[in-house]
């Protein structure tokens, strides 16, 4: 982040610790903390000793690595807590788990990203990797097309020049025509669909949810390995994922034309 008159640096430099937190599940020793934020230990080990005391960060007594701490999630529930769209949903994801018995999930967009806000899981022993606060691209997966495919032009052309089209498989869309062609499909079925696009070994298929102002505000899905999720299932996960979003859709407000 750029320098700015009104930077706090030492709140700066604590978001930067949190952040890097974030990114490593597994936690973060001191030294390598420390080098990867470019700041020295003492600077590092004050403001991680700040943090811990106010429960932001925690300290695995094993391996002494830190660790996010449990007062985050005080931040981050009040914050879903506001999405009222999440509370609506939840109930539908609790349906969509139960009948395809593969993970549901619903995430909302942030820029040129989505984010997990809520996840059910099937009653598969297998669990897929996915967790809440968790970004994803748009372009390849089922819930980032179901919310592009009802964007408006110039803000999906927008979203694309901030980011390009980066490769996850070798069947992610990766460019402009083919995505343009793809999100017509998606208008069409009412649903879209991820192949493998964003994960190996992976299907989804997505549904967009709408506002009372008719607004894409964010989408569901059903996702799983694609030894369960097979091509001949993709349509009747389709439109279970539809019903969904169009349930959620008309409970907050919103009138299809």
């Amino acid at each position: 982040m750029p320098q700015n008159e009104g930077h706090v640096q030492s709140l700066e430099k604590g978001l930067k610790i949190l952040e890097a937190l974030a990114a490593a599940a597994e936690g973060v020793g001191l030294s390598d903390l420390s080098r990867r934020l470019g700041l020295n230990k003492s600077t590092v080990y004050r403001m991680l000793t700040t943090l811990k005391a106010y429960g932001y960060v925690d300290q695995e007594p094993v391996t002494g690595k830190y660790i996010l701490g449990l007062k985050i999630l005080d931040l981050s529930g009040s914050l879903l807590d506001r999405l009222d769209v999440r509370t609506i949903a939840h109930p539908y994801l609790k349906e969509l788990a139960a009948r395809s018995q593969e993970v549901a999930h619903m995430v909302v967009r942030d820029g040129p990203e989505a984010v997990y806000v809520d996840k059910v899981e099937g009653n598969r022993t297998i669990r897929m990797y996915s967790q809440i606060g968790r970004r994803v691209a748009l372009h390849s997966t089922a819930v980032g097309k179901a919310i592009l495919a009802f964007l408006p032009p110039e803000e999906v052309e927008k979203i694309i020049a901030s980011r390009d089209l980066p490769r996850f498989t070798p069947r992610t869309i990766t460019t402009l025509p083919a995505l343009h062609g793809e999100l017509e499909q998606v208008r069409q079925r009412g649903y879209a669909i991820d192949d493998g696009e964003n994960e190996e070994g992976i299907r989804c298929v997505g549904a967009p949810i709408f506002d009372y102002r008719g607004q894409v505000v964010a989408a569901l899905s059903i996702s799983g390995p694609t030894v369960h999720v097979t091509p001949e299932r993709v349509p009747e996960l389709g439109q279970l994922v539809r019903w969904a979003g169009e349930e959620i859709s008309r409970r907050l407000g919103y009138k299809q034309e």
